[in-house]
């Protein structure tokens, strides 16, 4: 018999146990205070590099671990139960800048940034715009070709983790005329001349993650900087976004499953009619049916992320999962703020964050509805 998705390898455990630790010590102790003054205490993201989070997937020659896409789903899953707007961080610079400059980089451009991506350097991904969300590639940054390099122009708005990163994947259309396909990945480094970060939103949720404008006022790059061919932008920024929707699903299974635990710490102590609430049948099938649904969700994640692993077909799959477990996220911490009742919507419990930070999972990196449709897509063409 198969054993169950949830069952890890030793190896796969020793790694979750690791990260849960820090997730613990480190993450749960500040999570409120990052969250209300809305950016991370100093010594945060060097604490991440030093966990070694920030580079899984890096091969060991380039600084990093050397390890799977599975163990970048744990981690974020482990560092969502503490604090969601620690895990984005994390994710970001994995499943979407490593995991396009491994793919589609040149060996030289992958040796020259990879290695600060695993030692110190916090990496953002620059792709929406004002007029570019679910149409995500009507991109109105430009890049004209001017001898040895390309001259950037436009403005990029949601850019998560642009305050803390010293290097940013930005795509601009280098051939409007030829639509999407002009569309090309350039990397480039936050103190390039004409560079700058623009307005930090004050959001819901996630609110110690930045999520920031960056203006691009005659950037130049040099051709060496391209990721990939020009014109294939396109191509990176699908199939990236494909894993990055796994790797959101594990952010949202692990938002849901920390409301679930305190959900089960404060109904097991508070007591309403001379006995603790936990013990009333209609708050344990509340618990039951919040567990049951963490745990549909976190195997449609983890199975998405066993067949990317396995190098084969995952897009039905990611966009399930992604879909799934941002609705569990905020049915379960809609729920938990319930449980605890008048308190629950103070912030002296940490339930109220929970379920501001589940919001944004039905929005970033592909709405639900867009999720719908890729599902209806696939499901339609192999029926």
């Amino acid at each position: 018999m198969t054993a169950p998705l949830t069952v890890l390898a030793e190896e796969e455990e020793i790694f979750r146990n690791t990260v849960r630790d820090f997730a613990t010590r480190e993450l749960m102790p500040r999570a409120a205070r990052q969250d209300e003054q809305g950016h991370y205490d100093a010594d945060l993201v060097p604490r991440l590099f030093d966990l070694g989070v920030m580079a899984i997937e890096t091969p060991e020659t380039l600084g990093g671990a050397g390890g799977s896409f599975f163990l970048s789903v744990l981690a974020i899953e482990e560092l969502s139960r503490a604090d969601a707007a620690v895990a984005v961080l994390v994710d970001a610079q994995n499943t979407l800048v490593a995991n396009a400059l491994l793919r589609f980089a040149s060996e030289e451009l992958r040796g020259r940034v990879l290695p600060r991506m695993a030692v110190d350097t916090v990496a953002s991904y620059a792709l929406s715009e004002a007029g570019s969300g679910s149409d995500a590639f009507a991109l109105q940054t430009r890049a004209v070709e001017d001898g040895d390099s390309f001259v950037l122009s436009g403005r990029k708005l949601w850019i998560t983790n642009a305050a803390e990163a010293g290097v940013f994947l930005v795509m601009a259309n280098a051939n409007p005329a030829a639509g999407y396909r002009g569309i090309t990945s350039f990397v480039v480094d936050r103190d390039t001349p004409g560079f700058s970060i623009g307005k930090k939103e004050n959001k819901l949720g996630i609110r110690a993650s930045s999520t920031c404008e960056l203006v691009l006022d005659g950037v130049r790059v040099p051709k060496a900087n391209v990721v990939g061919k020009v014109g294939q932008g396109y191509k990176i920024a699908i199939e990236t976004l494909n894993e990055g929707r796994i790797a959101i699903g594990a952010q949202m299974v692990g938002i849901a499953q920390g409301a679930l635990d305190d959900a089960l710490g404060y109904t097991a102590q508070r007591k309403q009619f001379g006995k603790t609430i936990g013990s009333f049948q209609a708050v344990q099938f509340q618990l039951a049916q919040m567990a049951t649904d963490i745990e549909a969700a976190r195997l449609l994640v983890y199975n998405a992320a066993r067949l990317k692993d396995a190098g084969q077909n995952f897009l039905t799959q990611a966009a399930m999962a992604k879909l799934f477990s941002s609705q569990v996220a905020e049915r379960v911490t809609s729920v938990a703020v319930e449980l605890f009742g008048g308190v629950g919507y103070t912030r002296e419990y940490p339930v109220e964050k929970r379920w501001r930070d589940a919001k944004i999972g039905k929005i970033y990196e592909g709405t639900s509805n867009m999720q719908l449709n890729t599902i209806a897509k696939q499901i339609q063409k192999s029926g």
